[in-house]
């Protein structure tokens, strides 16, 4: 008995919804939220270096405490196979091979009570 196995591409995880929907989701998990974090924000240079990174198809978002006890993020790639990239090969200048490390990233700046424009659609 063959069993085929199928992997979901993750480059295609991930699609556009309206901002009626968006509005509408961010509004029920603050209101069941309020004294979380509201936002994320995180900057396009740290997420343009992990996703050059060989293998890389998409990230991966963890809770997570920070050192001094604060919610944040901490972030990663994920290969195709839906794995977090901690380490990765790359060829060194004599042809050999080597093993670097995977950027595992954190310090975003997350918002419990500033203003943000999806605030005002809620008003």
């Amino acid at each position: 008995m063959n069993t085929e196995l199928t992997q979901r591409n993750l480059t295609q995880v991930g699609e556009e919804i309206s901002h009626e929907l968006g509005a509408e989701m961010i509004k029920n998990y603050q209101a069941a939220n309020p004294e979380d974090v509201k936002n994320y924000t995180v900057g396009r240079n740290i997420l343009d270096q992990i996703l050059a990174q060989p293998g890389c198809v998409g990230l991966r978002f963890y809770n997570a405490y920070n050192e001094i006890g604060e919610k944040t993020l901490v972030y990663t790639g994920v290969d195709e196979f839906g794995k977090s990239i901690v380490e990765y090969t790359i060829v060194n200048n004599d042809g050999s091979f080597d093993t670097k490390k995977a950027i595992v990233a954190d310090r975003i700046n997350n918002d419990v009570d500033g203003f943000d424009y999806w605030d005002s659609l809620f008003s």
